[in-house]
């Protein structure tokens, strides 16, 4: 599987960890930044991951950020994209299995490496179940997205 990586710099320091581990485990990365620990805007990173998936460059993506937070809420931002930050390995597949979650956002302050790369492990050992139950929920979700697409608000700051 092709998989899309993506961290700001308080990311980064766990990113070298989930790229070899992808790798061990037979998938082709595609890493879109950041290379260093030199500040840097998570949206710009969020937004790279987001859209190869969306663009179907990847098939699965997974972000990096002190929190795990903002990268999910920015990479959801794209149309067709399913983010979200898990911190234990349920979720992680979960996640996949009922919502068809296809961006894993990890909290690189929030869990060290190893349960990281177990939830990384259970992302990306997870399947869509199509369940008509998750099938219809997911359809929802998408109906949703459809709805509000093309509606832009900006925050004055």
């Amino acid at each position: 599987m092709r998989v899309a990586v993506g961290a700001d710099h308080a990311g980064f320091p766990l990113k070298q960890e989930i790229l070899d581990e992808l790798r061990r485990l037979g998938h082709e990365v595609v890493d879109k930044g950041t290379f260093d620990t030199v500040p840097v805007d998570y949206p710009d990173y969020a937004e790279a991951v987001a859209r190869a998936v969306a663009s179907g460059e990847v098939e699965r993506g997974v972000l990096l950020c002190g929190s795990g937070v903002g990268a999910s809420v920015a990479a959801n931002k794209v149309p067709g994209v399913r983010a979200a930050v898990c911190h234990d390995t349920y979720s992680a597949r979960q996640g996949v299995e009922h919502d068809d979650m296809n961006v894993l956002a990890l909290g690189a302050r929030v869990i060290g490496p190893e349960v990281a790369l177990e939830a990384l492990r259970a992302f990306m050992g997870g399947r869509f179940s199509g369940e008509e139950r998750h099938v219809r929920r997911l359809n929802k979700v998408l109906a949703i997205e459809a709805r509000f697409a093309g509606e832009k608000e900006q925050i004055d700051g």
